[in-house]
């Protein structure tokens, strides 16, 4: 069947965003990739931009910013999916969060919406090491986040990208929740003590208390996300997230890729060659 309508790919510019819109591509789709900086543009924060980037698309991948654990994702979903619903769209694929209320509660209004839907429920990416949030931590030597010992199956972003990619692309995903994880849990220590190995750069972590992780972010990225990350790491890091789950491989009929593979490529890469 030719395609006559994009696929939008909304947080295109982002770490799954970006590979999903390459690997649609690079199958021959046409995409439109929607973000603050797309023409036409996309911004969850300012609803005028979203019927402008939804005209014509009946297939719409979902990424909302900054998570969906964030207050007022629940409400932006459901003022969102209406919009999308009265534009023509048929079908979305949501990336959600793994343990978080607020995520659970948007899941549950796209799964009431009538669209065709399939949702792709994430752990924490590998790339948050490589080029995210913990990569100038990481560079600087030393990881502290309020985890504790707390395990966590480290999803590679790629492995995330090609589960969308294939419920946009094929509808025998319709009304599926993948639960993507990588196939072994690792604590924060461990993660970071394998990229030390593998990219000989010295790394190490340490627990950091969760009213001193707030204090100490409010300077460097302002009250607002101070705030997020504090409720989002009381939300996740209570143990409920420790075990593997077999979504990448229902979706994709392969195992979902190892986090010692990516240390070992991103070393080899040079993406913690930086100096500080």
């Amino acid at each position: 069947m030719t395609q006559t309508s994009p696929i939008l790919v909304i947080g295109a510019t982002g770490k799954a965003g970006s590979r999903i819109v390459a690997k649609l591509e690079a199958l021959g789709h046409l995409v439109r990739g929607a973000s603050r900086r797309s023409s036409p543009a996309f911004d969850w924060e300012d609803e005028t931009t979203w019927a402008p980037a939804l005209a014509g698309a009946e297939i719409v991948f979902v990424a909302f910013v900054p998570d969906l654990a964030a207050k007022g994702a629940p409400e932006a979903i459901e003022k969102f999916t209406a919009k999308a619903a009265a534009a023509g769209v048929k079908r979305v694929v949501l990336l959600s969060g793994r343990g978080e209320d607020n995520a659970m509660r948007s899941e549950a209004i796209i799964q009431a919406s009538g669209l065709g839907y399939t949702i792709v429920r994430a752990s924490w990416f590998n790339q948050n090491f490589s080029e995210g949030h913990f990569l100038p931590a990481v560079l600087e030597g030393f990881v502290s986040l309020p985890a504790s010992d707390k395990k966590e199956p480290f999803i590679d972003v790629d492995d995330i990208a090609d589960v969308a990619v294939a419920a946009l692309t094929d509808e025998r995903h319709l009304g599926q929740v993948y639960e993507v994880t990588g196939p072994r849990l690792l604590t924060f220590a461990e993660a970071v003590a394998e990229i030390s190995a593998a990219s000989g750069r010295p790394v190490t972590y340490a627990h950091i208390a969760l009213a001193d992780f707030h204090a100490a972010l409010v300077p460097e990225v302002g009250e607002a996300t101070a705030d997020f990350l504090h409720d989002l790491c009381e939300e996740v890091f209570d143990g409920r997230n420790e075990h593997v789950s077999d979504g990448v491989q229902r979706a994709l009929g392969r195992a979902p890729r190892d986090f010692a593979d990516f240390c070992k490529e991103q070393a080899a890469a040079g993406a913690w060659n930086a100096a500080v």
